[in-house]
This record gives C-alpha cells, sequence and structure tokens, in this order.
C-alpha cells in the first residue's frame, strides 16, 4: 500500500462532501488522475492529504532532517548524519530544515524534536527524516510516527536497523532508566540509588570485557 497507509481513508460519500462534489465526479477525478485513491478490497477510499490538497491545504514540500547524539563528543558523528540525510532526501523536497540534538533518546525535553513537533502541528513540514529510528527516540518510536502521522507528515528512516555502533550511547541510557526507577523507590538523594547505579556500571563493564575478542 502506498504511504497513505496510516492516514484517515475517507469512502467515496464522505470525500465527496469534504470536497463539495458529487460522487460520480469524484470518481471521474480519480479516473482522470486529478485525485489519487487507495483500494481497500473492491472499495476505494481517498486519503486525507489528497482531499487536503484538493483543498489548497497541503503540507508544504518541506522536510525536516532530524540528528541526534548523546553528548558533544559526538559532533563528528552528528554531522555525519546531517551530511546522510541531506543526501538521501535533499533532492525529493523543495526545501530543507535542519534540526540536531545532543542528548539523550530518552530526554523529552529535546529543543530540536520539539521544533519538528511543532512544524508538524503547524502543518509546516511534509517529511521528518531521521538516519535510523534510535535518533528519533530510545522508545516509543511507534507513537511519535502516529503523531507526526496525524498532521500529514511522514517520517523517512533510512536504516529501520537500530544503530549498534553507538554503545556507549545505550550504556548510558540504561543507567538513566536505572537510576529513574531507583529514585522513585529509594528517593533521588537515597544512598541505594547510588550503589546501585555503580552495580550496574560493573555489570555492564564486565559484559564489555567479556564481549572483546581474545588476544592470542
Amino acid at each position: 500500500m502506498p504511504k497513505y497507509y496510516k492516514q484517515r481513508l475517507y469512502r467515496t460519500a464522505e470525500a465527496a462532501v469534504l470536497l463539495g462534489v458529487h460522487k460520480d465526479t469524484l470518481r471521474r477525478w480519480e479516473r482522470e488522475g486529478k485525485i489519487k485513491a487507495v483500494w481497500l478490497g473492491r472499495e476505494r477510499r481517498f486519503p486525507e492529504e489528497e482531499i487536503r490538497r484538493l483543498l489548497g491545504e497541503a503540507n508544504p514540500d518541506v522536510v525536516v532532517l532530524y540528528a541526534r547524539v548523546s553528548g558533544h563528543d559526538q559532533k563528528a558523528d552528528l554531522q555525519r548524519q546531517v551530511e546522510v540525510l541531506k543526501e538521501a532526501y535533499g533532492p525529493k523536497f523543495s526545501n530543507v530544515v535542519v534540526l540536531t540534538d545532543v542528548g539523550s533518546g530518552l530526554s523529552t525535553s529535546r529543543r530540536g524534536l520539539r521544533k519538528a513537533m511543532g512544524l508538524a502541528r503547524e502543518r509546516k513540514i511534509r517529511a521528518i527524516a531521521v538516519t535510523c529510528p534510535d535518533r528519533l527516540t530510545r522508545f516509543g518510536f511507534e507513537y511519535l510516527e502516529e503523531y507526526f502521522s496525524s498532521f500529514g507528515v511522514e517520517v523517512l528512516v533510512l536504516n529501520r536497523e537500530e544503530d549498534k555502533s553507538l554503545r556507549q550511547e545505550l550504556v548510558e541510557d540504561l543507567l538513566t532508566i536505572v537510576t529513574s526507577f531507583a529514585g522513585r523507590l529509594y528517593g533521588h538523594r537515597s544512598h541505594k540509588v547510588k550503589k546501585l547505579k555503580n552495580e550496574v556500571k560493573e555489570a555492564l563493564s564486565r559484559l564489555d570485557t567479556d564481549d572483546r575478542p581474545e588476544t592470542p
């Protein structure tokens, strides 16, 4: 199915009412290529984006290229993400907006991501592109994808596989989760939180050592 699979799809009668035309006119427009339809079984449906386009309300042909790293020492990787996204998606859109963040994929206060969400809410962009899902968020990618889709914004992912090269970032995110839950259990200033965090660090360090290839 085309990219419309996450949009609301209207039956012929519903779409005709929204466009202020007869159902036969809508069917003729579809045959002439004036509007695109998708088929669900033997029934055609009209995507919200197509209806908005005919009403003159379509989102502008703008893509947000979103890149993220967890620390300031990863600025080179941040720039690499931007360049890769520009090469892959830049030529496909009339305008490009680059937004970046330095912070955990678990953080809900990233300025770049919030800016992208605001542009989507204001229907000022058509798509947002990332190199892989965890650049957008560590968990709950599908929820963000649904959010953007609700405003007619497509989420473009260059590589659906998680970026395994950023091992240290995964460790830091895990420590953030442990600290958060421990803080709720014991209180954020409790010595138990610090002790648990140190124990997790030691365990991860041992795992990292075990994974290294043996020296002949």
